[in-house]
């Protein structure tokens, strides 16, 4: 591998082919981890990247201020991403500080562990519901029935969306997330979609306020602008408490994208890691207090974030004896730094006994994931009454014919075929 690439990425070292990735992703991820810490590959917008393989440096990149979110510092024809317009994009996954600091600040308190925990009693009775729904049936995909529904039916409650509302939300998800080639357009349609559905959402709520999270930003949005916080059309000029009509639009965005879509494979990737392993699946069974425990390892041995969002290096950075320059895109393999063994003893071997710590599932440093807490008591609370309720879980399907979603950015199934 050579030591450098210039700043636009159209020269430097060979790309690495990704569809090992997709294929076979964990024997992949190693035999690149061994080779070297950075490999060169087509990222996820299809340009030129840089993929951190190992622990170390992926946890400290994770922390590092030198590299940035912010699109803004992409050396130009370097980075194409998500085509998102401002009303959508203007959000914490693009910013860095002070804009990052203020608008995460105005948002934080919706999910400290005190306030989640007051929600775990609904979460429980949502999840009891949609168990009464598929019972009596035996089986079903439980990504589809259950897993793809609970966490969207929380966090629309949280943000006060209406029932009404929910029903094309998986399908604009998906098409983000997982682009279909054979619909080139898909993904712009739901762009349009959700910039319609939010901007409706909000007007609704301004005019008639409630006691949910979205009615609270923004009323911090119009309070703020009222008092010479903001200008009201959208151009707050980020000091102090002030919000932006455009961060409050990509705050609902993004609470609602990212709080069902990394939930919902959590929960079915530890569904199947369980079945995987049947000796802990009987023990979380006889004594549910324990998969407070085991969700660290749940979500390092299988969690749903396969990348931690793209950066770009502010000045050029030293990697393993690689040279990254200025503005080029970094990828940081969190699927990778999980079973690295210079840092977890066996770590293809899932065992919650074991007591391994430092996973990067939720991410690190000021970007941790707002909605930890909520993650966390969600699958806690889907695990155990799922467990309770169907003793008999077992695969509907051999495991060979289980398939993932054919993409490098996440870590998730395309259906999980249950019975009991």
């Amino acid at each position: 591998m050579q030591n450098t690439a210039n700043a636009a990425g159209t020269d430097g070292p060979e790309l690495v082919d990704t569809a090992p990735l997709i294929e076979d992703l964990y024997p992949a991820l190693a035999k690149l981890r061994e080779a070297g810490p950075v490999h060169r590959i087509a990222g996820t917008d299809g340009r030129p990247a840089w993929l951190v393989t190992r622990y170390e440096d992926v946890r400290r990149l994770f922390a590092d201020p030198r590299i940035a979110l912010d699109k803004r510092h992409a050396a130009p024809g370097n980075y194409s991403g998500f085509s998102l317009p401002p009303a959508l994009d203007t959000n914490l996954l693009n910013m860095d500080p002070p804009d990052h600091t203020r608008v995460r600040r105005l948002v934080v308190k919706a999910f400290t562990p005190g306030r989640v925990e007051k929600m775990r009693e609904p979460v429980r009775r949502v999840a009891e519901e949609l168990l009464d729904a598929i019972e009596s049936d035996g089986r079903a995909d439980l990504l589809a029935a259950y897993a793809g529904q609970l966490p969207i039916i929380v966090i629309c409650d949280l943000l006060g969306v209406p029932q009404r509302d929910r029903r094309d939300f998986r399908a604009w998800s998906d098409a983000l997330i997982t682009p279909d080639p054979a619909r080139p357009r898909a993904a712009k349609e739901a762009v349009g979609s959700m910039l319609r559905f939010y901007t409706e959402l909000i007007a609704k709520k301004r005019a008639e306020p409630a006691d949910d999270l979205l009615s609270d930003l923004i009323r911090v949005r119009d309070d703020e602008a009222g008092d010479g916080g903001g200008n009201g059309n959208g151009d707050g000029d980020g000091d102090g408490g002030r919000l932006s009509e455009d961060e409050l639009t990509s705050l609902a965005f993004l609470i609602l994208l990212a709080g069902y879509e990394n939930t919902v494979h959590l929960i079915a990737n530890s569904v199947l890691t369980l079945l995987d392993h049947p000796t802990v699946l009987q023990e979380l069974r006889e004594d549910p207090s324990g998969l407070a425990a085991a969700f660290d390892e749940l979500a390092r041995y299988e969690g749903p974030a396969s990348l931690g969002i793209r950066r770009f290096p502010l000045e050029d950075i030293e990697i393993g004896g690689v040279t990254i320059p200025a503005g080029e895109t970094v990828l940081l393999s969190v699927a990778s730094a999980h079973r690295d063994p210079a840092h977890f003893k066996d770590p293809d071997e899932f065992n919650p006994h074991l007591g391994r710590s430092g996973h990067l599932a939720l991410g690190h440093g000021i970007h941790y994931c707002l909605g930890a807490p909520l993650a966390r008591m969600e699958m806690e609370t889907a695990l155990a009454a799922l467990l309770r309720r169907f003793p008999g879980l077992r695969l509907d399907v051999p495991r060979e014919r289980l398939q993932w979603r054919p993409t490098i950015r996440a870590r998730g199934l395309i259906s999980l075929p249950v019975a009991w």
